[in-house]
């Protein structure tokens, strides 16, 4: 893959794909609201403490990855390989996370549309990201990166 050493991704950068299917849900949300029950109280807070979890997620592998000096920004070129905290069982937790706190913003603000739109968001970041930031680490990293990633899932879970 040329480049591969440079720089992993460009446009669509992930957090833009993240933000427009999120605004997508809001729209749509808009259009075609969630269901009444959906809005009960209960739900709302449910869905608070999945979202802040999903925040607390990115959080804590954006800080891991400060402390090891890694490059965050994913259309610049990899300077360390993280492989502790939350990337000792998700090579990806900032994705996670942000799927994740968009999952809870479902239940967080009643609006069913934040589910496909997560799904949605999570299939095109791997896809049009994910799989070029590891083909850029396996250029840069070689065999600690073929370690890593066979003993650590890509999501979650094997």
């Amino acid at each position: 893959m040329p480049g591969t050493l440079a720089a992993p991704n460009r446009i669509p950068w992930p957090p833009i794909l993240f933000g427009a299917t999120a605004i997508a849900a809001v729209g749509l949300g808009m259009v075609a609201p969630g269901p009444a029950w959906l809005r009960a109280p209960a739900w709302a807070a449910a869905g608070w403490v999945v979202l802040l979890a999903g925040l607390a997620l990115d959080i804590a592998a954006m800080a891991t990855m400060w402390r090891q000096r890694a490059n965050i920004l994913p259309h610049r070129a990899a300077t360390a390989l993280v492989t502790t905290g939350p990337f000792a069982w998700s090579r990806n937790p900032i994705y996670l996370g942000n799927t994740i706190v968009m999952t809870g913003a479902a239940l967080a603000f009643a609006n069913p549309w934040f589910l496909p739109a997560a799904l949605l968001a999570a299939v095109a970041v791997t896809r049009l990201a994910i799989l070029r930031e590891e083909a850029h680490l396996a250029a840069r990293f070689g065999a600690a990166w073929v370690a890593y990633s066979e003993q650590t899932p890509r999501w979650v879970g094997r």
